[in-house]
């Protein structure tokens, strides 16, 4: 019972969370506002929950990491494929042996294999809290694609490093060729199995449904259902379960071109991915805030074993790691770009030289997350001869600081970087969105014409008229994208502000349907059921224009 209430009272400090960061006088990210609320939970309440980090991984990474490669845009993730996998797979290496090393130089009584263990547990990003702290900012497009798909893969490469440190720790060896060759299996199978698990499962839905029909709620249930598949049999084949409920959304994404799906049904689990998107991200910052306290009683009574007595070194070693972190981000994306320039000079393509401000705000969006901390407990308490962990205690409370700290200076330091700041033009996403219109009205116009001969051939000959006035009306509404292309400049922008003033027109037209339903409904002229059905049929108009 303690279990539920614990639950209930994470998720009643995620709703409170949205409201309080909008009743605060000044402003500050939601994800710091949620682990304030884990901290006050567990510190002030005594109702603190115990971090199980296989538990965590399994209930919170494959819906999220799915989803995450469910939505992210392929085709920008292919376009900056290099300057990703750079941050995700180069900048993750140089990250733990550099940091690493920093990390004994500063803690000398902290085995070297223990703090690269720290250091590979850092690497990994969150781009939950940057997207949480740019929310008010609008960050460039492009900028968090990349951020995306960097940590879409760094979660691997972090881990994967930090599987083996931490062995190196235990058992007091380390095998360059059986790390790489481990690393090898880790990624390519756990991609495997997350594209070879999501095509099976939708080919065998496909098939289910096209002989026996289904449910409406079993398509949303399975998309549910096929990231902690994908997850559980990546990890029984020991390879990457995150990996492979990446590539199970990345595939999703692919097997939903297909357009089989109902209208209502993409609709209806579109609601339902938000919401536990929504409740998920909330929930791992509280716990996050939830282990704060405990965390941070176990690094004061081991303060002693970096050699000083003054807690305030704690403080002290956060700092530097967070400065070291962010001076080798900063390093690796500028290199990073600098190659890229002299690649484009060589090729005899323009590149424009980065701004400044575009290095710093990718070093500073950064942010390490719940990972971090999730990887971090499952450091073993006892070695294999029954002693203590070293520095086991100090590890976690500083994998937590640098999480806290990251979400600080990103908080501070990317809104005044971010404002204004543009990337180099992505392509025109209008000219896209044209191309899409105009093919789209001239399959609809076909549509509409085909099925008006087929009804004309079954029509008596007194609804001639009434089935061609139809067509016509409907004819009419996808007409103006066509004509649009033929159009000059000025009449194409006069036809978009037209557009616009139509469709505020059409959201006060529905305001006032549903408001006059509700009426009916209030005063008993109306059943519920009817109410509720017109209503639904107007919220789905109304989410169509907004």
């Amino acid at each position: 019972m303690n279990s539920i209430e614990v639950a209930l009272a994470m998720l009643l400090a995620v709703v409170g969370s949205g409201y309080l960061v909008r009743m605060l006088p000044f402003s500050l990210p939601l994800p710091l506002v949620q682990i304030g609320l884990g901290a006050v939970i567990a510190g002030v309440f005594k109702h603190g929950v115990a971090l199980n980090p296989e538990i965590f991984f399994l209930l919170f990474l494959p819906p999220l990491l799915f989803l995450d490669g469910w939505r992210i845009p392929k085709d920008g993730l292919m376009r900056d494929r290099g300057a990703i996998l750079a941050l995700a797979l180069g900048l993750v290496v140089a990250t733990v042996i550099g940091a690493g090393f920093l990390i004994h130089w500063l803690i000398p009584v902290m085995p070297l294999a223990v703090a690269f263990a720290l250091a590979a547990i850092v690497s990994p990003t969150d781009p939950v809290a940057v997207s949480s702290i740019t929310a008010r900012v609008p960050i460039p497009k492009r900028l968090m694609h990349i951020l995306e798909g960097e940590s879409l893969l760094n979660d691997a490469t972090g881990l994967v490093c930090f599987r083996f440190a931490v062995a190196a720790a235990v058992t007091g060896s380390f095998s360059l060729l059986s790390a790489s060759l481990t690393f090898l299996w880790v990624a390519l199978a756990g991609l495997g199995v997350g594209v070879l698990f999501t095509v099976a499962v939708s080919f065998a839905q496909r098939w289910l449904s096209r002989h026996f029909g289904q449910e409406a709620g079993s398509p949303i249930l399975i998309s549910l259902l096929i990231p902690f598949g994908a997850y559980l049999l990546a990890e029984q084949a020991h390879a990457s379960g995150i990996l492979a409920a990446v590539a199970a959304g990345i595939t999703m994404s692919y097997v939903e071109l297909s357009g089989r799906l109902l209208a209502t049904t993409r609709v209806q689990r579109t609601a339902v991915w938000n919401t536990v998107q929504f409740a998920l991200n909330g929930i791992m910052f509280v716990l996050l805030g939830e282990q704060l306290p405990a965390s941070l009683q176990g690094a004061m009574e081991s303060v002693a074993q970096s050699g000083h007595r003054n807690p305030w070194w704690l403080l002290v070693y956060a700092l530097a790691i967070n400065v070291g972190l962010a001076l080798l981000r900063l390093a690796w994306v500028w290199i990073s770009l600098r190659l890229n320039v002299l690649k484009a000079h060589h090729r005899g393509t323009p590149a424009r030289r980065p701004h400044w401000r575009l290095l710093l705000a990718t070093s500073l969006a950064g942010v390490r997350g719940a990972i971090t901390l999730a990887g971090v407990m499952t450091l073993p308490l006892l070695l294999p001869d029954g002693t203590p962990f070293p520095a086991r205690e100090l590890a976690i409370f500083l994998a937590t600081a640098v999480i806290l700290l990251s979400l600080l200076a990103a908080s501070i330091g990317l809104p005044p970087l971010l404002k204004g700041l543009e990337l180099p033009p992505e392509p025109a996403v209008q000219r896209e969105e044209n191309l899409a219109r105009r093919a789209a009205a001239t399959a609809a116009i076909a549509a509409v014409e085909k099925t008006q001969h087929e009804l004309l051939e079954k029509a008596p000959a007194s609804d001639v008229d009434t089935y061609t006035s139809a067509a016509t009306r409907v004819i009419a509404l996808y007409q103006h994208w066509l004509d649009e292309d033929a159009s000059s400049e000025d009449e194409a922008r006069q036809l978009r502000k037209a557009d616009m003033a139509e469709r505020e027109l059409r959201l006060a037209a529905l305001q006032g349907q549903r408001e006059a339903i509700f009426e009916l409904a209030r005063h008993h002229r109306v059943s519920d059921e009817v109410s509720r059905r017109l209503v639904r049929e107007i919220d789905l108009q109304e989410a169509r224009y907004r």
